[in-house]
């Protein structure tokens, strides 16, 4: 049976190419690097379309694709990554995926320990932590072109609880979510800043 899929709502239009905008000016999105998505149901997701401008998104640039099904062409090929973390976890309403050069340097140099650690920072209690003095694991995971096989080894080690919402492919950036497009952004910023300040730390070493 053909599977009737939804438009893409105005609002989450204007919430991806805005996280686009934001992400852009930084410099997270080069080369068209990186892919947006938020949840419009609990059966249908929209996604940044391939290679686009990540800083000029309108209504074209974004697919509405099933939750459920099989990846459509002309999405993301990062698109079963997004797919499977909401499939896992339905509280997630929004996923960022960006290309920071602390995210893609820090993942090549800890993807052998399987994390990054950031241990003592204020910055924790932005991503749901209760006090500074905290330690966070920001899992890494080996790159692999078959993205829907790496999908299913990063839910296998995530499942629907994850302690950090986010996570590293090595020598690629950093995956965020949360149940908002705002509280994404949020993750993202603050995932974003504890890599940087880490690589200073390990770099003044």
């Amino acid at each position: 049976m053909t599977v009737v899929l939804p438009a893409v709502p105005s609002g989450i239009v204007e919430e991806i190419a805005a996280f686009g905008r934001f992400a852009a000016a930084r410099g997270w999105v080069p080369a068209t690097a990186g892919n947006f998505s938020c949840r419009i149901d609990e059966r249908f997701a929209a996604v940044t379309r391939s290679g686009i401008d990540k800083g000029a998104i309108g209504p074209d640039d974004i697919a509405v694709v099933a939750i459920g099904d099989s990846v459509p062409g002309g999405t993301s090929a990062e698109t079963p990554l997004h797919l499977a973390r909401y499939r896992t976890d339905p509280a997630i309403g929004a996923i960022f995926h960006v290309h920071t050069v602390a995210s893609t340097v820090l993942s090549r140099l800890d993807e052998a320990a399987g994390a990054v650690c950031t241990d003592g920072f204020e910055m924790h209690k932005a991503i749901g932590l209760r006090t500074h003095a905290s330690l966070v694991e920001i899992p890494v995971f080996a790159n692999d072109q078959d993205t829907e096989r790496l999908a299913a080894a990063v839910e296998m080690r995530l499942g629907r609880d994850a302690p950090v919402p986010g996570f590293l492919l090595a020598g690629h950036g950093l995956y965020a979510w949360g149940a908002t497009a705002a509280e994404a952004r949020r993750h993202v910023e603050a995932l974003e800043f504890l890599l940087a300040c880490h690589l200073e730390e390990r770099r003044l070493r």
